[in-house]
This record gives C-alpha cells, structure tokens and sequence, in this order.
C-alpha cells in the first residue's frame, strides 16, 4: 500500500532519526574496520541511510567529529568511576579506565588520543584528576603540571597499546620474542650495559607495564607533594 504521508513529513522523519550519538556510534565503527582515513561523510551518509548533508548538520567538519569521538572514547573510559578520598586509588583507576576504553576500541584510540577533546567528558575527567592530585598535597602549577604528564603518559601509553593490538599477530609475537632473541644474542663487548641485564628482559616482559609506569609515576607525585 502507498506511503500517504507528505513528502515534507517523510523527509522531517528520515532527518529526524540522525543524532550525534548515532553519528559517533556508526564512525567509530567505520574506523575500527577500516581505519581513520576510511571515515567520510559521504562513507557516514551511506551507513546512516541518509544524505552526507544530513550528518553536516550536526557536525560541520570532520575534526569536529573527530573531537566527538574523542569525548565519546573519554565518556566510556569514566562510566561509573568510584571517586574516593584516596587520590592514589582515584588515579590509578581512572588511568585504568582509559587504558580499557583505549584496548576496546585500538582504531579510534589511534586516531584520538592525543586530542584536546574540550567537551563535557574531559572537564569531568580533568575535574576528577586535578581533585585528586589536590588532595595528594600538590598545589598550582605543580598541580596543574603532574595533571598533564599525567594524562598524557595515560593516553600515550595506550595508545601505544593501542598500535600494538592492530598489528598482524606475527608481527606482535616477533616483537615479544625479540626481547629473548635478539636481546641476549648481542655481544657483550658491544653492548655491555644491555648484556647487563638480557637474561631479564623477556621476564619483565611478562609483567604489566602500564601498572609499573603508573606506579611510579604516582610515587613521583607524593615525593613532590612532600616538597610543597
């Protein structure tokens, strides 16, 4: 039977179901199949169903919508994030959140990461951290200061997890296995500081960096927060 709705309605309808959740959720995952340079407005009208002019009303460029997928990627990483009086704690879970969102989606965390994303989700993730890093005793600029190391050791440390979860897995297992390979098979002579410590390289391979890294780092804020 004929579609008698008028044609206006129908075109109100087709136009009304595109919102910028929608928008974010099909680039994100146009990007994690087929990576950041495949993402189009013309690529999005297709998936969307709609006209690539459609999608340009609710973000006038593609680094406007890249921004979008940064706030988007942020959002995911603090959904129910326990805020305590223990800053170190606060800390260490949000980098931990950031660090999952990154590893769910490797191709967007590629493209996104080392974005100042400006929007609602990273004032609440600056909000929490500078919060915390106040209660550790850090004040002004030192404050302000460890809050970007902070975050960009964070967001660079995943996204070079990130890199490492989109290589073909033969790739990855060589490179894992260069640490017991290539490593010790060095001439000492050479390279005695590495022949140092060789037979421990594929060992600390296995443990978690990240943890380590964030680690110290957090020992550095309370060393520095005793100097305040």
């Amino acid at each position: 039977m004929p579609d008698s709705t008028p044609a206006p309605a129908r075109k109100r309808r087709a136009r009304g179901h595109l919102t910028p959740d929608r928008i974010v959720e099909v680039a994100m995952g146009i990007i994690e199949r087929d990576g950041s340079e495949a993402l189009t407005f013309r690529r999005l009208g297709t998936e969307l169903g709609a006209d690539h002019t459609a999608v340009l009303r609710h973000f006038r460029n593609k680094d406007e919508l890249m921004l979008a997928l940064a706030d988007r990627l942020m959002a995911e990483a603090l959904s129910g994030i326990t805020v305590s009086d223990d800053w170190r704690a606060t800390l260490t879970e949000l980098a931990q959140r950031i660090r999952l969102a990154c590893r769910a989606h490797p191709h967007v965390a590629l493209a996104v990461s080392g974005r100042t994303g400006r929007r609602e989700s990273e004032f609440v993730g600056a909000e929490i951290v500078i919060g915390a890093l106040l209660r550790a005793g850090l004040r002004g600029r030192e404050a302000a200061s460890c809050y970007r190391a902070l975050v960009e050791v964070a967001l660079s440390y995943s996204a070079m997890e990130a890199t490492l979860l989109t290589l073909p897995p033969e790739a990855l297992a060589g490179d894992r296995e260069a640490w017991g390979r290539e490593y010790l098979a060095l001439p000492p002579d050479q390279y005695p500081n590495i022949a140092a410590v060789a037979p421990h390289l594929a060992e600390v391979d296995k443990e978690d960096q990240f943890e380590i890294a964030l680690g110290l780092f957090l020992d550095a804020i309370e060393l520095r927060a005793q100097r305040v």
